[in-house]
């Protein structure tokens, strides 16, 4: 293992994706039962995301789901990547997260994203618009302030008021910038394109201000890995979220994961755009053997300075999922199950 992998730490982010012939909650037990797995390979956290409407996607209340996480493990840190700040009331998402903290403490992460519902519909029913994202700067100083005992409300969160959460930014669009700014950690995706991930890397690192959350600049770089004993097998995990993508880009629905073996009949019916969009879906992405894996990472992690890889990969295949999750373990000297 080289010197720059074995100083990273590796984590999970799970969407919890729902599976042809499966449901929703089959979908949510399922991150459950995987967040144990990760929890014995070694991974330093679990963090679960949130959406809105999707049918290919279960994970709507990541504070909840995290609360069902963090009951199932025993030391492994569990979040969000992350809570929608535009989606709610800050005050809300403090109380959240105090209740949470006050449960499992010195466990709970924070990390906060500034999108809003992905659709009018789903936008209506939360109650919010386009331009509510316009702010997540503003929202996060009020989100922050509840924590620290700095609203001018007159109103204490309890029980958030005085605990330690973590906070995390997710750094899309101007989001490094906002994450510099507050003197947070950063976490920073989409490896298809090295130079804008660098660019956000490097702005995030010149602009970042010392807070009492963090003295110094921390960078989370996510993105899909999967590995395999062979790379063609690697690149079948790939296909799945790869062809859900495509249709969701064309066609305006999520829909749950197929078997890879289907993948290759449902591509025949493909127009020029969604192969377009299924193409751009296997870019970018770090799949192979272990040595290979191996060798992208280091290059990954010495082009960015990272000091944490966020690993969010879907598949149908969850043993195969698990296989690779085990192997990327063993790639980042993490998995002490057998020792």
């Amino acid at each position: 293992m080289s010197s720059v992998i074995a100083r990273t730490r590796f984590s999970v982010l799970d969407r919890s994706r729902i599976r042809e012939g499966h449901d929703a909650g089959a979908a949510l037990r399922d991150t459950v039962r995987l967040a144990r797995e990760w929890e014995r390979l070694g991974y330093h956290r679990i963090w679960v995301a949130e959406h809105h409407g999707v049918p290919g996607v279960a994970g709507s209340a990541p504070t909840v789901l995290a609360a069902a996480v963090a009951a199932a493990t025993r030391h492994i840190r569990v979040g969000t990547g992350g809570v929608m700040l535009p989606n709610h009331r800050p005050l809300v998402v403090a109380e959240q997260f105090g209740v949470l903290e006050s449960l499992f403490p010195g466990r709970i992460d924070m990390g906060l994203g500034r999108s809003v519902g992905f659709t009018d519909g789903v936008r209506r029913a939360l109650g919010r618009d386009k331009d509510d994202a316009g702010d997540f700067a503003g929202q996060l100083e009020e989100l922050l302030g509840w924590f620290r005992g700095t609203s001018p409300t007159g109103v204490r969160a309890r029980p958030a008021e005085g605990l330690t959460v973590p906070p995390f930014v997710l750094a899309m669009g101007e989001g490094a910038a906002i994450a510099a700014r507050a003197g947070l950690p950063m976490v920073i995706g989409d490896l298809r394109d090295r130079e804008k991930l660098r660019r956000g890397v490097d702005r995030y690192r010149a602009e970042f201000r010392p807070s009492v959350w963090a003295a110094e600049p921390y960078v989370v770089v996510s993105g899909t890995v999967a590995v395999a004993d062979t790379p063609e097998a690697a690149h079948r995990l790939l296909l799945p979220e790869a062809w859900s993508m495509a249709h969701a880009r064309t066609r305006g629905s999520f829909p749950p994961l197929p078997p890879a073996a289907r993948v290759a009949e449902l591509t025949t019916a493909m127009t020029e755009k969604e192969r377009g969009f299924f193409a751009s879906g296997l870019r970018g992405q770090l799949a192979g053997t272990e040595e290979q894996v191996a060798e992208a990472l280091e290059t990954l992690i010495e082009e960015t300075g990272a000091q944490e890889v966020l690993v969010t990969t879907s598949t149908y295949d969850q043993d195969a999922l698990l296989d690779s999750y085990r192997r990327l373990a063993r790639i980042a000297g993490t998995d002490t199950a057998d020792t």
